[in-house]
């Protein structure tokens, strides 16, 4: 365990200390992804009424996340025994009123279809731990709060790596294995760089999670590559598996810029 990414704070419970654990390697003033699309999908989870379960995860980052408190409000956009569509949004809580984080997310009522269930991959096993790639960003802040273990590359020139956050979501808070996914899907992007960092920024904008069965545990693998096109825009496309198998999929749009 490495701390907690968040605490919460007064009395509304709506406010959140970010901890320094939440830090970008992009810039160690605003958050990595990962750990606001746990946080608001984690609100949003609260709000899901069973039968229903969360099918799809959409983080839309609207601008810099600061290091520092910031408040969470989510509802209900579009009810529905069968289908549900829900939201949540992070604000700075200094006041301002534009929000710097978005999730939706659709939940949709589950069945038995355990006769027909299929995966389209096999179960990915973790192998030897392989050297991180030379480019590596330095393991300080969000990323030095996850274990990483990489894996010899898919033969398709994937990368794959084994993740396992080790910090508490919110302090003092059970953190689901929903919330664990949540805070390293995030990381695909930097997983399936085919960009070397210390040249270039690829910062994704989005971060789109389809689970056609829900997460267990608190190891995942993502097999991840990104493609970059001529005209500075790039995409991130990455498979989920834990333990049992495969779980999902993850895309993220990438701004790519020369340093």
């Amino acid at each position: 365990m490495t701390g907690c990414y968040y605490r919460r704070l007064g009395a509304d419970g709506d406010t959140y200390e970010s901890t320094e654990i939440t830090c970008s390697n992009w810039d160690p003033a605003i958050q990595h992804g990962s750990p606001p699309l746990a946080l608001l999908t984690k609100a949003i989870t609260r709000l899901v009424d069973s039968p229903l379960r969360v099918a799809r995860v959409t983080l839309d980052i609207l601008g810099a996340i600061p290091v520092a408190p910031v408040k969470v409000r989510a509802w209900v956009e579009r009810p529905g025994r069968r289908i549900s569509l829900l939201v949540a949004e992070m604000t700075p809580a200094d006041g301002a009123a534009r929000p710097v984080a978005r999730v939706t997310a659709w939940a949709v009522a589950t069945g038995d279809t355990r006769d027909v269930a299929s995966d389209r991959y096999p179960p990915l096993v973790e192998g030897e731990k392989q050297p991180l790639p030379h480019n590596w960003w330095g393991l300080t802040g969000y990323l030095g709060s996850v274990e990483w273990r990489r894996q010899v590359d898919d033969p398709s020139g994937a990368a794959v790596f084994w993740l396992s956050p080790r910090g508490e979501l919110v302090d003092g808070e059970e953190t689901t294995p929903l919330d664990k996914l949540m805070l390293a899907v995030d990381s695909s992007n930097g997983v399936g760089s085919v960009l070397d960092f210390q040249r270039f920024l690829f910062m994704n904008t989005d971060t789109v999670v389809h689970l056609h069965r829900l997460p267990v545990g608190e190891d995942f693998a993502l097999r991840a590559r990104g493609s970059i096109g001529p005209d500075r825009v790039g995409v991130t496309s990455a498979e989920i598996f834990d333990r049992s198998g495969f779980i999902g999929v993850c895309t993220q749009t990438l701004l790519v810029q020369r340093r």
